[in-house]
């Protein structure tokens, strides 16, 4: 229930700040959506098992650095902005996995 929570949350930051950038003042629009990327990743994720979600942050980065829906007649520039702002959620979803695995590989485990 919290993933899907997080993850509506951030699709509607991500939404609004795509389309409507200057809506919220002082830019903590965008530090919304990295906060509850790196919520999402804290929460939701098994850092260890992480693969399938590491590869749809590199997969959804590289659409949003190419810009490959703005050859969308009209609207294509917007949901590229939109895919931007999801990308920055995927991203902050993967330093927290990577804070997580390298927090896990310094500190001694029970076995240890």
């Amino acid at each position: 229930m919290a993933a899907r929570i997080i993850v509506g949350l951030a699709v509607i930051a991500a939404i609004v700040q795509g389309l409507w950038p200057d809506l919220v003042p002082e830019n903590i629009l965008p530090l919304v959506i990295v906060v509850l990327g790196l919520v999402y990743g804290v929460m939701c994720l098994d850092a260890e098992d992480a693969t399938g979600y590491l590869a749809l942050a590199i997969a959804v980065g590289g659409a949003a650095a190419t810009d490959v829906l703005g050859h969308i007649h009209v609207i294509g520039p917007h949901l590229d902005n939109i895919v931007d702002q999801i990308s920055v959620a995927l991203f902050g979803g993967v330093v927290a996995v990577l804070a997580i695995r390298t927090w896990n590989r310094i500190m001694p485990s029970d076995g240890d």
